[in-house]
């Protein structure tokens, strides 16, 4: 049964940028369902706060790369909400192994980040582009928005596999972007720089660099890369604030960027020649302190 209020889904919206995108959305009117992975309790905790904003919610526990999940998780808010305005797809992941040499990653660390953030994206949209274009013939519009970030298109060391996931993440978006504006479906690409998130905090806390790692020499570099978007990083909140203002406008942009650094690092990956930037960034993190 469609309700009058807009409806929302937000991927991955326990905690960190989606939790405030959730709220944000909530704040401005919107029903949201609340998608989580492992996190019931801070699912909980962020319906209940949205609640407080006279959001309807719905919490759904699916992991995004599971098809038969995904599509009974969309099932559930064409059930619940009889339809969906927003889609938000927050929902991401890394590797949460210890640093290692790279030809010690597993095939199956490596495919669990593109599971979660690049096919959960595609499974997430796919399911979901009924709802989307029955929101378009009833309000003219309807929002699709992919979560990246700034590392999609500059490349940091030692965090290859992420900083891929979100590449495909954006050249995925740009394709959807072309592919569904016949159908009034507006899509967005959000590249935070450095926010405050418990992915950042647990990304950090979990370095350790094992004793016969070719990189044990510069593990205070490696311990940086996870350090370096959350130090003086912009609060969550304050940074999906204006992302859900900007998403909400009759034409939203079709990149919003914000956080620590989110315009100054892309600039310099315009500007500085490849080999100047690769210079700089492997002097940051210490690999020129590496021997062979």
């Amino acid at each position: 049964m469609s309700t009058q209020k807009n409806a929302a889904l937000v991927t991955g919206a326990a905690s960190g940028i989606g939790r405030s995108v959730a709220l944000a959305l909530a704040r401005s009117g919107y029903d949201v369902a609340i998608n989580y992975s492992r996190s019931e309790s801070a699912a909980q905790s962020v319906a209940a706060e949205a609640a407080k904003s006279g959001a309807r919610t719905l919490l759904v526990r699916c992991d995004v790369s599971d098809d038969g999940g995904v599509r009974a998780m969309l099932e559930q808010i064409r059930e619940t909400f009889g339809r969906l305005d927003v889609l938000i797809n927050n929902a991401g992941t890394t590797t949460e192994t210890k640093p290692k040499d790279f030809e010690g990653m597993t095939v199956e660390e490596w495919d669990r980040v593109f599971a979660v953030n690049v096919r959960g994206l595609f499974l997430v949209t796919r399911a979901a582009l009924p709802l989307l274009r029955a929101a378009v013939a009833r309000n003219g519009s309807a929002v699709l928005a992919n979560v990246g970030s700034i590392v999609g298109f500059f490349t940091t060391p030692l965090a290859g596999a992420y900083c891929a996931s979100k590449a495909a993440l954006h050249a995925l978006t740009d394709a959807l972007r072309m592919e569904l504006a016949p159908f009034g479906i507006r899509v967005v690409c959000i590249q935070p720089g450095g926010v405050r998130s418990a992915f950042g905090d647990h990304a950090e806390a979990a370095l350790r660099v094992p004793e016969n790692s070719i990189y044990r020499a510069v593990e205070n570099g490696i311990r940086a890369r996870a350090q370096a978007g959350q130090r003086g990083a912009t609060p969550a909140a304050a940074f999906a604030g204006p992302v859900v203002d900007a998403l909400l406008r009759s034409r939203p942009p079709r990149v919003i960027r914000g956080g620590k650094n989110s315009f100054r690092l892309p600039l310099l990956r315009r500007f500085l020649p490849q080999a100047a930037f690769d210079a700089m960034l492997v002097k940051a993190f210490g690999l020129d302190r590496l021997k062979p």
